[in-house]
């Protein structure tokens, strides 16, 4: 069984597990005590460990590890800052992506919407301006969790084309490395506006690339789950299987397989987004959303009210693919078998706002 790394960023600081021989987990103690960490990455060419944290009085900040998080770094000058012209400021990091194609390339999805692009590991970045000029930007307005931008997308095979999604943008696309960008939501419903799907404005929750077949990406949307096999030309709802109104906030594509998806489906916000029938499940389809069945051997079956944020569910990239999320009431679970059976991490922790896991 691989060694696996998972990072788990909670309201109030972070902690770093390690998968062991006897199949349970070590858990370091936590470090950025009291502070929010609202972002994960995991550089897996170089075994960097990078942490998007809210500082409160002194804003937010990037933290970098390189052992496996025994110590952490930060750059002298604030790594993300808006430049002077914008009259922006950084509210929040919400998402780090290094970029699998590009050695040191390291992606940062911030509030308000807006990509920034790190050269060196993560510990300085620019502005993309390309979006943050868009003529779309005055129109963008903020969902329940704010105008941010929470999914970066790069492709294996293609460095110069980026996929991004914010709440409530919609989803937008560059293929000239972010000097220019295009919305891509035809087929995403709106259903808190009136008439037909628009060209953007969609309250998009998650987007996950399927492994296997890199045309074909996977969306959660506000009411909705979606796939594209056009690389997000046109988008087509999968959600009929499914309980409820096919809310939530996450999803995860395997790492191999593209027809294989998970979700960890809520009640919608009318409701108090908790489990579906308050029991925690995660739904998995392998035929590419046609269908859908629940996933619960080993997770608690008492009721549960804690629901799964967007960023704090994720997969390994092991094979077979470890699935791992976090809970609302601070609770993670670990599947080493794509989901079939799940164990409890760490539990009592705070609110969990992102994982990521990886073998290293």
């Amino acid at each position: 069984m691989s060694d696996v790394t998972l990072m788990i960023g909670t309201r109030k600081g972070m902690f770093v597990a390690r998968s062991t021989k006897g199949g349970g987990w070590d858990v370091a103690p936590g470090v950025f005590d009291h502070t929010a960490v609202t972002a994960v990455g995991i550089d897996t060419s170089s075994g960097r460990l990078l942490a998007g944290i809210e500082h409160g009085h002194y804003g937010p900040g990037v933290y970098w590890s390189d052992d496996r998080g025994a110590t952490w770094h930060e750059s002298e000058e604030q790594a993300i800052a808006f430049p002077e012209r914008t009259e922006a400021s950084l509210a929040r990091v919400w998402q780090l992506h290094p970029a699998a194609a590009e050695p040191g390339v390291v992606y940062a999805g911030v509030e308000p919407s807006a990509i920034f692009r790190s050269e060196d590991g993560g510990k300085s970045f620019s502005l993309i301006e390309g979006l943050w000029d868009h003529p779309h930007r005055p129109t963008w307005f903020p969902g329940g969790g704010g105008l941010c931008l929470h999914t970066i997308l790069t492709r294996p095979d293609d460095p110069s084309r980026i996929t991004v999604a914010m709440s409530t943008g919609g989803v937008y696309r560059s293929y000239d490395g972010g000097a220019s960008w295009a919305p891509a939501n035809k087929g995403i419903t709106a259903d808190f506006a009136p008439g037909p799907p628009p060209e953007y404005g969609q309250c998009v929750h998650k987007i996950s690339p399927a492994g296997g077949n890199p045309d074909r990406l996977y969306l959660q949307n506000h009411g909705g789950v979606f796939r594209s096999d056009d690389a997000g030309d046109t988008w087509a709802p999968i959600h009929g299987g499914l309980p409820e109104d096919n809310f939530g906030f996450p999803i995860v594509a395997h790492p191999s397989n593209p027809d294989t998806v998970s979700v960890f489906p809520v009640t919608d916000p009318m409701q108090g987004r908790v489990p579906v029938d308050h029991r925690i499940r995660v739904f998995r389809s392998d035929d590419a959303g046609e269908s859908w069945r629940p996933l619960s051997a080993g997770l608690p079956t008492e009721p549960s009210y804690a629901g799964v944020m967007r960023d704090a569910m994720c997969t390994d990239g092991g094979d077979p693919a470890g699935l791992y999320f976090g809970t609302r009431d601070g609770c993670v679970y670990a599947s080493r078998d794509e989901g079939e059976t799940w164990q409890l991490v760490a539990g009592h922790l705070a609110d969990v706002l992102s994982v990521r896991a990886a073998v290293l």
